[in-house]
């Protein structure tokens, strides 16, 4: 039995526990696992970073390395049916308009608590997320 059953959930996932977490909440939250869909969003290499200036960092590479990781993860049968996307840019925008595009009724994400100093300086995608985002946004905290 679902919760406020939705057609369509996106869940980030940043391979942190409560990313993966969030995806069983999602589960939770549709009739079928092909109606939920994971995001990994790959942050830009800046044009002057080392990589980037030595055309040593190959961006289809990253994706699909990233891609192979997540399919390593997510190997048991109740993952089978969860589509899977991995796209480069930032974060919070990447989530946002990942979820628009696939017409998301709701988006969660885990909110990893970050405090103080660490907060300040790097803000939270979560809230970020929630401030973006077309749709609700579930925000999961520790």
């Amino acid at each position: 039995m679902t919760w406020f059953p939705k057609q369509r959930v996106v869940v980030p996932i940043d391979f942190s526990a409560e990313s993966f977490g969030a995806l069983d909440v999602a589960l939770q939250l549709v009739e079928l696992p092909n109606q939920v869909s994971i995001v990994h969003v790959i942050q830009d290499i800046a044009p002057l970073e080392a990589g980037e200036v030595w055309g040593v960092v190959d961006p289809t590479a990253r994706i699909e390395s990233a891609r192979k990781a997540l399919q390593e993860r997510l190997t048991a049968e109740k993952y089978s049916a969860v589509t899977l996307e991995v796209i480069l840019g930032d974060p919070a925008h990447g989530i946002a308009d990942f979820a628009e595009q696939n017409k998301a009724q709701l988006i969660v994400i885990p909110s990893h608590g970050l405090r103080g100093l660490t907060r300040l300086l790097m803000g939270s995608t979560a809230e970020r997320v929630v401030r973006l985002a077309h749709c609700p946004v579930l925000v999961l905290r520790q």
